[in-house]
């Protein structure tokens, strides 16, 4: 599913720490210029991903509006079931705020 939220970057390259640390400037022009992830490795487990900032910023909006609509559709179904325990849409997302810190 996540195919849809991915723009038109091209498959990433997985590279090492040591890699990524002799060659930081490859690697940003990699994935700003060519729309290509480096997936970056420590001790052969994937730790991290550099990708260009205006795709960063494109797939945090869309995770946003994604909440944002999780949090509608809940709003809806509590208003559905009635009002006797359901919590505000401003308090559900304080609540979930709160528990992903």
């Amino acid at each position: 599913m996540y195919i849809c939220y991915i723009n038109s970057m091209s498959e990433p390259v997985i590279a090492s720490m040591a890699e990524v640390r002799s060659h930081l400037a490859d690697v940003l022009d990699r994935a700003r210029r060519d729309e290509t992830p480096t997936i970056i490795t420590r001790r052969g487990k994937e730790e991290a991903v550099v990708i260009d900032i205006d795709e960063y910023r494109r797939l945090s909006s869309l995770a946003e509006e994604a909440e944002d609509a999780w949090l509608n559709r809940l709003a809806d179904e509590a208003e559905t079931e009635g009002l006797e325990g359901s919590v505000s849409l401003e308090e559900m997302a304080a609540i979930l705020r709160a528990h992903h810190a």
